[in-house]
């Protein structure tokens, strides 16, 4: 039973760590890149209907693509209008290659 606690313990500990570990991955891009993106974001050809905050999760590729990771939303249009328009776009100015990036990015209604 002491050795059933001590491994649980360990467990806890081991897990913790890993999680902690990944948070600090996570960086904000520049104003720059940040401009590019809502640039290469124009108006979309769907309406939509209530204001959203979208969180996009993304990194650059070795040629300085933008490569979509995640985009938090429920919404199969505005899921799919990112992906089409962001997904191995280049950018004049990317970070750094293998960084993952969050940033949030408000939808408003049309």
């Amino acid at each position: 039973m002491k050795k059933f606690k001590l491994m649980a313990l360990a467990l806890v500990i081991g897990t913790a760590s890993l999680f902690a570990a990944n948070a600090e991955g996570l960086k904000e891009p520049t104003k720059e890149i940040r401009t590019q993106i809502v640039n290469l974001l124009q108006t979309p050809d769907f309406i939509i209907e209530n204001e959203t905050v979208v969180t996009l999760t993304f990194t650059f590729s070795s040629q300085g693509e933008i490569v979509i990771l995640n985009v938090d939303t429920r919404d199969k249009n505005i899921l799919n209008y990112v992906r089409e328009n962001l997904n191995y776009k280049k950018v004049d100015n990317p970070g750094e290659r293998d960084k993952i990036y969050t940033m949030p990015l408000k939808v408003t209604a049309s």
